[in-house]
């Protein structure tokens, strides 16, 4: 398949993770396990929500959507990387891989302005509570999500239009696990200034936004809980520290990745840090919300009481 006169290679072939064959077999099982867990785990963190009418709020509205863009995030990932370990043709069409990509970037980019919505729902909750109701309606809950997901799916459009426009000769050999930009640009014969000036300034813009937007957030809330009694400052640092510990999980990696111009880029630290955004985070943000937050111990808590009662009705009848 060709997108343009210029593309001849219709298939691209991906190293993995590493060529040493007495390692494939270990690192599929431990990304199937790192898979099931997040599957379970975000899977489970939904239906907790929907069930416990207690956990109908905002924050936990945000908190099943960065768990949909998790699952999401992570099946564009995974599956892929655990057939390839078993396999010895690791090819990937022309077309799937840009689809790999888009898909990537809309996940990725909608994960971080979604954190950057959390921080600002815990600036209202916590410097403002008063007008938390009005400030954070339903209606308004449903625009910030939605434009998190609508400034996913236009920072990818633009990555991933600026891809079809360049030419791939070949070589076809991705030295990585999925079609990330890099990797990609690395095997074009066009000139590729143009991308990569983009995938910097809007990796950075859209980094550097919302990474400020939970700085200030965080500022604000500090200054307020320094003001409150004891047992008010020990819930508010409970109910941001889920948050705060997700943020920096997530940035980090991210940083190391892509918000750097491609002449210090390496293709062996891009593995190390894709790891950990692209599966270790969608397991871990379950994890850390459900392990962090009585709330959501306690959700649980009341749903395995009434399925213990139902059963023991069950069983009494």
């Amino acid at each position: 398949m060709a997108v343009n006169n210029h593309t001849t290679v219709t298939h691209f072939i991906l190293l993995g993770l590493t060529a040493r064959l007495e390692l494939q077999f270990p690192l599929f099982v431990m990304i199937l396990l790192i898979y099931v867990i997040t599957l379970v785990g975000n899977l489970g963190m939904i239906g907790l929500i929907r069930i416990d009418l207690q956990l109908h709020t905002p924050m936990y509205f945000f908190l099943i959507n960065l768990s949909i863009v998790d699952l999401c995030y992570s099946s564009v990932f995974a599956p892929r990387m655990l057939v390839n370990f078993l396999v010895k043709n690791k090819t990937i069409s022309y077309s799937a891989c840009i689809a790999q990509h888009f898909s990537f970037v809309v996940f990725v980019t909608t994960e971080g302005l979604l954190l950057a919505v959390m921080a600002y729902d815990r600036y209202v909750a916590i410097c403002n509570p008063l007008l938390y109701i009005t400030l954070m309606s339903k209606k308004v809950c449903i625009w910030l999500v939605a434009g998190s997901y609508l400034g996913g799916l236009l920072n990818s459009l633009i990555h991933t239009c600026g891809l079809l426009k360049l030419s791939f000769c070949g070589p076809n050999i991705i030295n990585h696990y999925f079609c990330d930009t890099n990797p990609l640009l690395k095997l074009t014969c066009s000139d590729d200034r143009i991308n990569e000036i983009m995938l910097v300034t809007l990796s950075g813009i859209i980094a550097m936004s919302t990474l400020l937007i939970v700085i200030i957030s965080y500022l604000y809330i500090l200054f307020s809980v320094l003001r409150m009694s004891s047992t008010g400052r020990h819930k508010a640092f409970s109910t941001c520290a889920s948050h705060l510990t997700a943020v920096t999980l997530f940035y980090g990696p991210v940083s190391l990745s892509h918000i750097q111009p491609s002449s210090r880029y390496s293709l062996e630290q891009e593995k190390i840090s894709a790891v950990c955004y692209t599966l270790l985070i969608p397991m871990l943000n379950p994890l850390i919300y459900s392990l962090r937050n009585k709330e959501v111990k306690n959700a649980l808590r009341r749903v395995m009481e009434r399925k213990n009662c139902c059963s023991l009705t069950c069983l009494s009848e």
